[in-house]
């Protein structure tokens, strides 16, 4: 099998699992997982988020998605529990399917490394 039938396979895996868990019979979309990773991250699971914060869970989640590629490392927790990331390197310009590649495999190696998935 190849390497973009497996990731294909595996982020269906994903999406159907955080959506049957989540999404009352929708369907997540990318961005909905970012989030949803993002809570996890943060590990705040039952409070109200303002924009901005939603925007800042997403960020977290970005971090700590690409981590593992090292485009970005793991600082420190705020007074507010909040991770800070800094960047080691420059994601290189990406088109936005390149982006949402890059994504998807992010995201089902942070699942995969969570055995959610296989």
């Amino acid at each position: 099998m190849s390497r973009d039938e497996q990731l294909k396979i595996r982020w269906q895996a994903v999406v159907e699992l955080l959506s049957r868990r989540f999404a009352d019979g929708e369907t997540l979309d990318l961005d909905a997982i970012i989030y949803l990773v993002g809570l996890q991250e943060l590990g705040q699971l039952h409070r109200k988020f303002k924009k901005d914060e939603k925007i800042n869970l997403m960020h977290i989640a970005i971090c700590r998605l690409l981590e593992p590629f090292g485009y970005y490392e793991f600082e420190y927790f705020d007074e507010e529990g909040w991770p800070h990331f800094k960047i080691l390197e420059q994601l290189p310009p990406l088109k936005a399917g390149e982006q949402s590649v890059l994504m998807k495999e992010a995201i089902v190696l942070y699942f995969m490394e969570r055995n959610v998935i296989q």
